[in-house]
């Protein structure tokens, strides 16, 4: 029985090596041998996830003939690979990728790193801070105050508590989108929105134009639902949306569904002009698009003076086109799985009727938490918080890599959690599995691109502040120099470091 589980043809295999877009070696520096830059090319694109596990490799006369290099070549980069674990072969049933036991696959996600790791690792691989307190304790109190009469009900709520569902019906009305409930779904996070969201609108094989770069999480999510995702570039900076082009997209792929992030965008933190977000809502209307707008980072505004503009559904208010995704996961705490979908009172029906066969609801305790936090001020005060701790490790992080990593380019934005760095000619992947030896997680550009894109890149949350931004900033030099000087394998042993 074969041992493969998908397979990757030649042809898209000497694409995504393609993009890895090596450094060229300065004077001094000895280029490895093409089998040894092979097998290296192919061992970066298993850890970085964008060639899976288990699967099935092109024959060495096809590769070959892709990549233009000799059969022995290719065959001594498998024969490499094979020695290291990453390869496994049969006769009769080919070669696929493997991971060898006890590696960590440093690119592959943006899952947080276990408690364990946290004493010699320095983790920017996830956009979250710590709860702001006292008040995610209040809240939680305020809701165990108002559970008893839940209590006494079945406890499921598909399209959640009635009181929450009102109160963010009133919180969109307050910022001039008038609101009914019957507009609003709560879910568990904006992931199981938009989730739910895909699997109503975009069957298997269906298309959804994303910007690109997008939320990488939210990209995995739409490729395991069987999604054929069509990406949609980001201007330089942040500027943000070249709507003349989304226009095209939305007119010539006809995609079921769009998604963006017009509120500091996730990795690239730009914001979307009031002219931006009326002609994406118009392209997505005349193409008969249902327009995605994920708000998760809207209330993360940073800097004093920011002029905000209206929300995306503010073109639509009816929701026949826009339907609007929001969270406390990013504006809170992450650990606060509450998420809400605006959309139209029929689109909500059918969501809640599709939610039937997923997960019947979202947690009464946490729901109610909210809604204390919403109802009394609580919610503003801590979110005042939030921007505060952002400001402060955004601040930190631009003068630490300014000073560390002078060839880096970012800009720097107005809200949000992230930078969105370019690696000043480096290899994102191989900047990534450096960082692993070093001591630092970074998650590399490809993870927020679609097929290859952004190897160049790699993004930075405020997640640090302080001495411990300083010494991420360190770690990721080293990293560089390792990635610079051509070093594969070795090790810099990172040092314990307590924030």
């Amino acid at each position: 029985m074969a041992q493969w589980t998908s397979a990757v043809g030649a042809a898209q295999l000497a694409r995504l090596l393609n993009s890895q877009q090596e450094r060229p070696a300065g004077p001094g520096t000895r280029r490895p041998p093409a089998y040894r830059a092979l097998a290296d090319g192919i061992r970066l694109l298993v850890l970085e996830g964008r060639v899976p596990v288990a699967a099935r490799l092109p024959a060495e006369r096809e590769l070959a003939l892709s990549v233009s290099v000799s059969r022995t070549t290719v065959a001594a980069a498998y024969e490499a690979l094979r020695s290291e674990g990453f390869l496994e072969s049969r006769r009769g049933a080919g070669s696929w990728t493997a991971v060898p036991a006890g590696n960590p696959l440093p690119a592959r996600g943006l899952e947080p790193l276990p408690p364990d790791a946290l004493g010699s690792m320095i983790d920017l691989g996830t956009a979250s801070l710590p709860a702001p307190e006292p008040w995610l304790t209040r809240a939680v109190q305020g809701a165990l105050e108002e559970l008893p009469p839940y209590a006494h009900t079945h406890g499921d709520y598909p399209a959640g508590l009635p009181a929450l569902r009102t109160t963010l019906a009133e919180r969109y009305t307050a910022r001039g989108i008038p609101t009914m409930p019957e507009q609003i779904m709560v879910t568990t996070g904006a992931m199981g929105a938009i989730d739910a969201i895909c699997h109503l609108f975009a069957g298997r094989g269906e298309r959804i134009a994303v910007e690109s770069p997008s939320y990488a999480n939210i990209l995995q999510l739409m490729r395991e639902a069987g999604a054929r995702l069509v990406p949609v570039a980001m201007a330089e900076g942040l500027t943000g949306w070249d709507t003349d082009r989304w226009r095209q997209v939305l007119r010539d792929a006809a995609p079921r569904l769009a998604y963006v992030v017009a509120d500091f965008h996730n990795p690239t933190g730009a914001l979307a002009d009031e002219d931006q977000r009326r002609r994406l809502v118009d392209a997505a209307r005349s193409a008969g698009t249902v327009l995605v707008v994920d708000e998760t980072m809207s209330e993360l505004h940073l800097d004093d003076g920011l002029e905000l503009p209206r929300p995306v559904c503010g073109f639509d208010p009816a929701g026949s086109t826009v339907i609007t995704v929001g969270s406390a996961s990013k504006a809170f705490w992450a650990g606060m799985r509450i998420g809400w979908v605006r959309a139209a009172p029929e689109v909500i029906r059918s969501l809640v009727v599709a939610r039937a066969y997923a997960d019947l609801g979202t947690p009464v305790l946490e729901q109610l938490a909210v809604n204390w936090l919403l109802s009394t001020g609580g919610w503003e005060q801590a979110v005042d918080v939030r921007r505060g701790q952002a400001r402060e490790n955004r601040d930190a992080l631009v003068a630490a890599v300014r000073r560390e990593l002078p060839s880096w380019e970012f800009e720097v934005p107005h809200g949000g959690l992230t930078l969105w760095v370019r690696t000043g000619g480096l290899s994102g992947s191989r900047v990534a599995e450096a960082g692993e030896r070093v001591g630092v997680r970074v998650p590399s550009g490809p993870r927020f691109g679609v097929d290859g894109a952004f190897e160049g890149y790699v993004r930075l949350p405020f997640t640090v502040g302080g001495a411990v931004a300083d010494e991420a900033a360190a770690r990721l030099a080293a990293a560089a120099r390792l990635v610079e000087t051509g070093v594969n394998g070795a090790t810099e042993t990172p040092r314990t470091f307590v924030a």
